[in-house]
C-alpha cells in the first residue's frame, strides 16, 4: 500500500519536472512584445497627424418665453432683445499634407469663426493663421489650412479603400471632451451604413461602423487600420444619450480623398446630376413591369429642364446600365452619377414598355452644391449683407405657408444682416418690394441694391409671423 503511494508521488513529480522543462524549452517572446501592445507603435506614428480643432461664434440666447416650442409664444416678437452668448465647437482634424492641409467635419466649422488648431505637441495656430479652403455639407467634410506652418507637419497615409474589411482592427484617435490624443480600439463592425437622419450631418452616407469608442469631440478625428493608415474620418455616434454605446460611424477614406482633392483644387465639390427620382424595383414591380432582368432602377419622376429630360427619359423607364456598368440599386446609381463630373457624357441602357433603348445624356452640376456654400467660401462680390441662404424645402414651404422665398441658414457675425436683426430660420419673401422666388433672385437683387444710399425694406416671415426689417447698404 505504502509502496504504491510512493510510486504515484514519484510519477507526479517526474511529470511536473517534465512539464517545467518543456515550458523552459519554449522560445521566449521578445521583450518589446511583452512590454507593449501591438498598437503602441501605430499610435506613436499617427498621433502627430491628428489635431484638436476649436471654434467660437456668437448667437442670440433662446427665448425663455417660448418653452416647449409652444406655438402660442410665437406671437411675442421679443427675440430682438435677447442677449448674445458664445457657442463653442470642439473636435478633431487630420493633417493630410506637409504644407498644412487638414481634413475635418463640416459641422465643426460651419458658421463658426475664431478657429484654433492645436497640434499633438501643443503648438497652436490661431484664427489669423487658419484658412477655410472649402466645405462639402453633403458628406460633412471640410478642408482647412494652416497658412504658414512654423513646425514640421506629419501627414497621415491613406489606406486602400478595397482593403477595408468587416472584422479588421479599427483605432479611433481624437479629442473627446477636449482630451487631446485619446486612443480607443475596436473592430470594423460593418461597412456601407446609410439612411440616418443626422442634424447638420451628411446626406451622402456610406459609413464605416465601428465599436471603437467615439464620443463628442472625436468628430473629425482619424479612424486607422492596423498599419496606421486612414480608413475614415469619425463623424457620428448612435446613442440615445449622446455618449458612446459601441456604435460609431466614420466617413470612408474614398469619400475623404475625393472630397479633399476637389476642395483643395477647386474650393468646392462638383457632382454629376441627371435629374431623375429613382426608385428601387421590388419583386411586385418587377412582375408588373414584366422585367426579365434582376437589376436596374425605376424612374418615378423626371425633373424638368434637366439632362434627363433633354435625353428623352420618361417616367416608367427602367435604367439597366450606365456606361456599360450594371445598375444594382438606387444608392449605387446615385453614387455612379454623383462621382462623375458635370459635362460628362453618359450612355444609358433602358427598358421602356418591354423594348431596350439607348439614351445619351450630358450631366449637369448637382444643384444642391450651389445652395450649400458657407459665407467663408461663397462669392465675395455679394457678401456685403452677410447672409447665407438656401431655396425653400418642401418642409419649409409647408411650415411657413409660402411657396417662394429663401431661408436664412446663417448670419455672419458683425455683418449688416446681424445689425439689422436677421436670424437663422428667417424666410425672406421680398427685398425692396421685389418678390424673391429663389436663391438666384436673392443674389441678383442684393447685388443690384448694394450701392443704394437709403435703407431697404426686407419682408420676412419668422416663426410663421410676417414682419419687416430695414437694411442700410454700406457704400
Amino acid at each position: 500500500m505504502i509502496n504504491s503511494l510512493i510510486d504515484k508521488v514519484i510519477t507526479v513529480l517526474v511529470g511536473s519536472l517534465f512539464m517545467v522543462n518543456s515550458l523552459l524549452a519554449l522560445p521566449q517572446l521578445p521583450e518589446s512584445l511583452l512590454a507593449h501592445s501591438p498598437f503602441t507603435s501605430i499610435v506613436e506614428r499617427v498621433l502627430p497627424s491628428v489635431v484638436n480643432i476649436s471654434a467660437e461664434r456668437k448667437i442670440k440666447s433662446s427665448n425663455p418665453l417660448k418653452p416647449w416650442n409652444d406655438e402660442f409664444f410665437e406671437f411675442f416678437p421679443w427675440d430682438f432683445y435677447l442677449p448674445e452668448r458664445n457657442v463653442y465647437s470642439l473636435g478633431s482634424g487630420v493633417i493630410i499634407s506637409s504644407d498644412g492641409y487638414i481634413v475635418t467635419n463640416n459641422h465643426l466649422i460651419a458658421g463658426y469663426d475664431n478657429i484654433i488648431v492645436k497640434l499633438n505637441d501643443g503648438t497652436e495656430f490661431k484664427n489669423e493663421n487658419i484658412s477655410i479652403i472649402g466645405v462639402d455639407p453633403q458628406t460633412d467634410l471640410a478642408v482647412i489650412k494652416i497658412i504658414k506652418p512654423t513646425v514640421s507637419l506629419v501627414p497621415i497615409k491613406f489606406a486602400d479603400p478595397a482593403s477595408i474589411k468587416v472584422g479588421d482592427w479599427a483605432i479611433a484617435i481624437g479629442n473627446p471632451y477636449g482630451l487631446q490624443g485619446t486612443v480607443t480600439v475596436g473592430v470594423i463592425s460593418a461597412i456601407g451604413r446609410s439612411g440616418f437622419q443626422l442634424p447638420g450631418g451628411p446626406t451622402r452616407q456610406d459609413f464605416i461602423q465601428t465599436d471603437a469608442a467615439i464620443n463628442p469631440g472625436n468628430s473629425g478625428g482619424a479612424l486607422v487600420n492596423i498599419r496606421g493608415e486612414l480608413i475614415g474620418i469619425n463623424t457620428a455616434i448612435s446613442s440615445p444619450l449622446g455618449v458612446n454605446i459601441g456604435i460609431g460611424f466614420a466617413i470612408p477614406v474614398n469619400y475623404v480623398k475625393n472630397v479633399a482633392e476637389q476642395l483643395i483644387k477647386y474650393g468646392k465639390v462638383t457632382r454629376g446630376y441627371l435629374g431623375i427620382v429613382p426608385q428601387e424595383i421590388t419583386e411586385q414591380l418587377r412582375k408588373a413591369l414584366k422585367l426579365t432582368v434582376n437589376h436596374g432602377i425605376l424612374i418615378s419622376e423626371v425633373i424638368p429642364h434637366t439632362p434627363a429630360e433633354k435625353a428623352g427619359l420618361r417616367v416608367g423607364d427602367v435604367i439597366l446600365d450606365v456606361n456599360g456598368e450594371p445598375v444594382t440599386g438606387v444608392k449605387q446609381f446615385r453614387e455612379m452619377i454623383a462621382d462623375l463630373r458635370p459635362g460628362t457624357r453618359v450612355t444609358l441602357r433602358i427598358i421602356r414598355k418591354g423594348s431596350v433603348l439607348i439614351k445619351r445624356a450630358v450631366l449637369s452640376e448637382f444643384p444642391e452644391l450651389i445652395q450649400s456654400q458657407l459665407p467663408s467660401v461663397k462669392d465675395q462680390n455679394n457678401d456685403w449683407l452677410g447672409l447665407e441662404v438656401a431655396d425653400l424645402s418642401s418642409e419649409d414651404k409647408e411650415y411657413a405657408g409660402c411657396e417662394q422665398g429663401v431661408k436664412v441658414l446663417s448670419v455672419k457675425p458683425h455683418s449688416l444682416a446681424e445689425e439689422a436683426g436677421f436670424q437663422p430660420g428667417d424666410i425672406i419673401l421680398k427685398i425692396d418690394e421685389r418678390q424673391i422666388m429663389d436663391r438666384h433672385d436673392f443674389e441678383q437683387i442684393t447685388k443690384e441694391i448694394a450701392g443704394l444710399n437709403e435703407p431697404v425694406l426686407v419682408y420676412i416671415k419668422r416663426n410663421r409671423q410676417p414682419m419687416f426689417i430695414a437694411v442700410q447698404p454700406r457704400n
